[in-house]
């Protein structure tokens, strides 16, 4: 059982930046793929980037590809979202997750095991 809480959102203007983190609980955080998905109000949920379980290969959404960075922490058991040059269409409700599937890295939700609750970060134009 792997349990992730997240934080680092907030309400930042267009062109700004927010780091969330997602703290796992457990000793076993280094044998799973962590990813980040979002959802924003009637959209459904879309993948936003994925780090495999060493941190040595990432993958990302074409939407945030150049704007965003995702790395991890295995000693601290965390792992984090950086966002720059936001934008008023990344506002949504930003999720942490794990999985223990046979890949490298994956960008399929149904492939990830653990979720947290989720920060919403909010973009003002």
């Amino acid at each position: 059982q792997v349990q992730l809480v997240e934080s680092g959102g907030g309400l930042v203007q267009a062109g700004g930046s927010l780091r969330l983190s997602c703290a796992a609980s457990g000793r076993t955080f280094s044998s799973y793929i962590m990813g980040w998905f979002r959802q924003a109000p009637g959209k459904e949920r879309e993948f936003v980037a994925a780090i495999s379980r060493s941190g040595g290969n990432t993958y990302y959404a074409d939407s945030v590809k150049g704007r965003f960075a995702i790395s991890r922490d295995n000693a601290k058991n965390t792992v984090y979202l950086q966002m720059n040059s936001l934008k008023p269409e990344d506002t949504a409700v930003y999720n942490c997750a794990a999985a223990r599937a046979p890949f490298i890295v994956t960008t399929m939700a149904t492939s990830y095991n653990y979720w947290g609750q989720g920060t919403q970060v909010t973009v003002s134009s």
